[in-house]
């Protein structure tokens, strides 16, 4: 298989890419050379908001592409044009965020949309991947497009922060806010599980809009932060405290406390209850908890415990001075 990536160098596109070389396919990566490509992948190099971004690919042909462009919908438009009559199949990594909030807890794909314009500028980032969806399906056709609605991702490469914020601050040990419930059950993706799931979509032809996030339940927030005090070997004390207690102190849940949404909430509802079985029905599975913490603890020791940030998302996790407070006056 011909595969031309576009991005590459960074989490999901690099465990894309990594995926397909050791499945022997070749694998061109299309990016702005900020970063070193896999070794082993072909390189392009462009930026697709510049004039004559895209001369590199005016020639060659693939297979398929993968795109996980977040932005102003009007590039991914730019480019599927341009590559509609020498590409097999174009996969673009969406977002569960295309879904008008609140989503209902167990809704699939038929879950209501919100607007997006395949010509759009950037707006905001549901509206853009929406947007980018569009100009897809308009350039491919229903029949050759793959949209993957991603949920929550983890794993190594991971540039948001979560799962390496949670794993630097166990394996510093000490008493630790864990937010509660102990059973509270979560959904999320191994990047690399997503990575796997893309390379199948394109070698079995599937087309269409897929939800791409684990079961409800697969994990629970205890599972995953007693994985990272395993993996960490930390005396870290979870200290587990009730969603009443959190909110009351301030802490702003999802940012401060990543993964965490209190339950009962429109919010767990949409973020961790999200109808899966078509994803999981054409072939995705998914890793236990344990090795995507695992994984994500040996990639981050590599590079020295601190994650690469992405410059457009904000840091996550909660501040030792907060936490401690918010600590005290649980247990008063």
């Amino acid at each position: 298989m011909r595969l031309l990536m576009l991005g590459g160098t960074e989490f999901v596109g690099r465990a894309v890419t990594e995926a397909a070389l050791a499945r022997g396919w070749q694998v061109t990566v299309f990016h702005r050379g900020r970063h070193e490509a896999p070794p082993g992948a072909a390189v392009l190099h462009g930026d697709r908001t510049a004039p004559e971004g895209l001369a590199a690919l005016r020639t060659g042909e693939w297979d398929a592409v993968v795109d996980t462009w977040s932005w102003a919908p009007s590039a991914v438009r730019d480019t599927a044009r341009l590559l509609a009559g020498r590409a097999g199949r174009y996969v673009y990594v969406s977002s569960g965020s295309v879904y008008a909030f609140p989503r209902a807890a167990g809704l699939g794909e038929e879950a209501p949309l919100v607007p997006g314009a395949p010509d759009a500028g950037e707006v905001a980032y549901a509206e853009d991947k929406r947007g980018g969806e569009l100009a897809v399906t308009e350039a491919f056709g229903a029949g050759r497009s793959v949209l993957a609605r991603a949920g929550l991702l983890l794993g190594p490469y991971e540039n948001i922060g979560r799962l390496p914020w949670w794993l630097n601050r166990i394996a510093r040990g000490g008493p630790v806010l864990a937010p509660g419930p102990h059973g509270l059950p979560i959904q999320y993706l191994d990047v690399r599980d997503l990575a796997d799931w893309l390379l199948h979509a394109v070698g079995a032809g599937l087309s269409g809009p897929y939800n791409l996030v684990s079961r409800s339940g697969h994990a629970t927030m205890g599972s995953l932060l007693e994985a990272c005090a395993a993996v960490t070997g930390s005396a870290a004390e979870l200290r587990w405290t009730a969603p009443e207690d959190v909110l009351a102190a301030g802490i702003e849940p999802w940012t401060e406390l990543p993964v965490w949404v209190p339950p009962g909430t429109e919010y767990h509802d949409t973020l961790h209850r999200t109808g899966v079985e078509k994803a999981y029905a054409a072939g995705l599975r998914c890793r236990p908890v344990a090795e995507t913490v695992a994984g994500t603890w040996d990639w981050l020791r590599s590079v020295g415990g601190r994650a690469p940030q992405r410059p457009d998302r904000p840091p996550v996790g909660l501040s030792p001075e907060k936490e401690a407070k918010a600590l005290g006056a649980a247990g008063s």
